[in-house]
C-alpha cells in the first residue's frame, strides 16, 4: 500500500506499531533517532513519516521540519505523551497532517495514517492539476500568438522551463522541405548559434519521431528534437538542448507544446499568404506600390544606419499603347505579365521587382551603387530589345523600353526624392530616342503629373 518512516525511541512502540501497520498491508522502516530518520529518508523514497514527538537526540519537531523543508511531498503524523494544546499547535503549523496523544490504538494510528494518505494523494492530484492548468494557458499562448519575434520569445521560454533544458532553439519548415531558424532562447553569442544550427539542422531532416541528438559541439552535447506536426504537415521543430541527458517526464509537456507551436506557425503562414496578397499585382504577380513605398522605407533607414547603398531603376514600355489598339487589351495584358518575367529574369532574387502602374516597372537593386546599376539596367534594356513577346501565342511582338536610374546617397538622401529623379531620368529617355538607359541629374524636367497610370496596389 505506502512505505511509512515509523520513529520512536521505545522498542515495544516500534514492534507494536510496525507489527500493526505492516499487518495492514503497509511496508514499514522503524528507526529510533533523528539522525537515523535523516539516512533513511536520504536513501529511499517514502510515504509518510510517523514520528514520536520526544526522542534521546533532537524531537519530532526536527524530524517534522527535516521532512517537511527537503521532501514536501511526504506527510508526516506526530505522536507524544504530552497531553498539551501548544505542541499540537506548532506540530500543526508546520506541516504535521495529524496529531495523536499517547497511548494511541493501532486503529487510530491506522485511520491517522490513512488520512495522512489521502491528503498526500489529494494534494499530488492538486499539483499536477495545476500543472495541466499552466500547460493549457501556455499553449494558448503559444498558439494564440500571430506575431514572429513574440511567437519566438514566448515558445521558447515556454519549452526552456516545460522542458527543464539549458537552452532552447526554434526552428521553421517550409513547403519546399527546407528548415530555417525561428528563434533562440539561452544561447552566450551568435557564433555558437551559428556553430549548433551547422549541426543540427541537417540532423532534423524530415523526421517526425522525438529524438535525441547526440555529439553536438560547445557546452550542451545533446538535445531533444520535437517536431511540430499539425495534420499531416511538418511545420517546424523545438530543440532543447542539455548538457546530459535529457530529464524524463516532460514527454507529454513539450509534445504539446510542440503541437501549439505548429498551430501558431500554421495561423504565421496564413497570415503571410494573406499579407502576399496585398502586396502583390493582380496581374503580373510582382510587388505592387504599396510594397514599394514599405520596403523603400526600410531599405533608406537600413541605408543610412550601416552606410550602405541602393539602387532604383524605373521603366516604361515603349509604344506599349499601340500594341492595346493593335491587338487589343487582353494581348497587352498578357505582354505584361511576359515583361514582368523577363524582368525577373535579368535581377537577383533579394533584389525587388515591382509593377508601378500601367506599363511602368520599378527594379530596386540592394546593395548596389550607380556603376552596377547601370549595368544591370542595360542589361534589361538588351533583353527586351531582343526578346520577342508572345511568341507562343503567335504574335511575336518586339518591344523597347526606357530606364531611368537614381542610386542612393549619390543622388538622393531620401525615398521621395529617389523616386522623382529615377523616374525623371527615364523620362528624359522617353522625349528622346527611346529604348535607352539615363541616370539621373539634378537639372532633369520634372515629369508631367498626368503622365501616369494610377499605380497598382493604391
Amino acid at each position: 500500500m505506502a512505505r511509512l518512516l515509523l520513529v520512536d525511541d521505545e522498542k515495544i512502540a516500534r514492534a507494536l506499531y510496525g507489527d500493526y501497520l505492516r499487518g495492514v498491508g503497509h511496508e514499514v522502516t522503524a528507526v529510533a533517532s533523528v539522525q537515523e530518520v535523516k539516512e533513511a529518508l536520504a536513501q529511499a523514497p517514502y510515504d509518510v513519516v510517523v514520528t514520536d514527538l520526544i526522542l534521546p537526540t533532537g524531537d519530532g519537531m526536527e524530524v517534522l521540519r527535516h521532512t517537511k523543508e527537503h521532501y514536501p511531498g511526504i506527510e508526516v503524523v506526530v505522536i507524544t505523551g504530552l497531553d498539551k494544546v501548544d505542541p499540537a499547535v506548532r506540530a500543526i503549523k508546520s506541516g504535521a497532517s495529524e496529531y495523536l496523544v499517547k497511548p494511541v490504538a493501532p486503529e487510530v494510528l491506522q485511520h491517522a495514517v490513512n488520512r495522512a494518505l489521502a491528503t498526500r494523494e489529494l494534494l499530488t492530484e492538486n499539483a499536477a492539476l495545476r500543472r495541466y492548468v499552466s500547460l493549457l494557458e501556455t499553449g494558448q499562448r503559444i498558439s494564440t500568438t500571430l506575431d514572429r519575434v513574440r511567437l519566438s520569445e514566448t515558445a521558447c521560454a515556454s519549452f526552456l522551463s516545460m522542458g527543464s533544458a539549458g537552452a532552447a532553439m526554434l526552428f521553421q519548415c517550409d513547403g519546399s522541405g527546407r528548415t530555417r531558424l525561428l528563434g533562440t532562447q539561452g544561447l552566450s553569442s551568435q557564433t555558437q548559434e551559428a556553430t549548433l544550427i551547422a549541426s543540427v539542422v541537417p540532423r532534423l531532416g524530415t523526421s517526425r519521431e522525438v529524438r535525441v541528438l547526440e555529439g553536438l559541439p560547445g557546452l550542451w552535447p545533446r538535445a531533444l528534437a520535437v517536431p511540430a506536426i499539425e495534420g499531416e504537415d511538418l511545420l517546424g521543430y523545438a530543440v532543447l538542448l542539455y548538457p546530459g541527458s535529457p530529464p524524463e517526464g516532460i514527454a507529454e509537456a513539450t509534445g504539446f507544446l510542440a503541437r501549439c507551436l505548429a498551430l501558431a506557425l500554421r495561423n504565421l503562414g496564413r497570415i503571410a499568404e494573406v499579407e502576399d496578397l496585398a502586396y502583390l499585382d493582380d496581374l503580373t504577380h510582382l510587388f505592387n506600390t504599396r510594397y514599394l513605398h514599405l520596403v523603400l522605407d526600410r531599405e533608406v533607414k537600413n541605408a543610412q544606419q550601416t552606410h550602405g547603398v541602393f539602387s532604383l531603376l524605373f521603366l516604361d514600355l515603349d509604344y506599349f499603347k499601340s500594341v492595346n489598339d493593335t491587338h487589343g487589351h487582353l494581348v497587352g495584358s498578357q505582354l505584361l505579365v511576359e515583361m514582368a518575367r523577363v524582368l525577373k529574369g535579368c535581377v537577383r532574387d533579394r533584389d525587388v521587382a515591382v509593377r508601378y502602374g500601367g506599363d511602368e516597372y520599378v527594379v530596386l537593386l540592394r546593395g548596389t551603387d550607380s556603376g552596377g546599376a547601370l549595368k544591370v539596367a542595360e542589361r534589361i534594356r538588351r533583353t527586351v530589345e531582343n526578346h520577342r513577346f508572345l511568341a507562343r501565342e503567335g504574335h511575336s511582338l518586339a518591344l523597347s523600353t526606357c530606364i531611368g536610374m537614381a542610386s542612393f546617397p549619390e543622388h538622393a538622401q531620401d525615398k521621395a526624392t529617389l523616386l522623382d529623379l529615377a523616374d525623371r531620368a527615364m523620362y528624359r529617355g522617353k522625349k528622346g530616342s527611346r529604348n535607352v538607359v539615363y541616370m539621373a541629374t539634378r537639372d532633369l524636367e520634372a515629369t508631367p503629373p498626368a503622365r501616369h497610370s494610377q499605380p497598382t496596389g493604391s
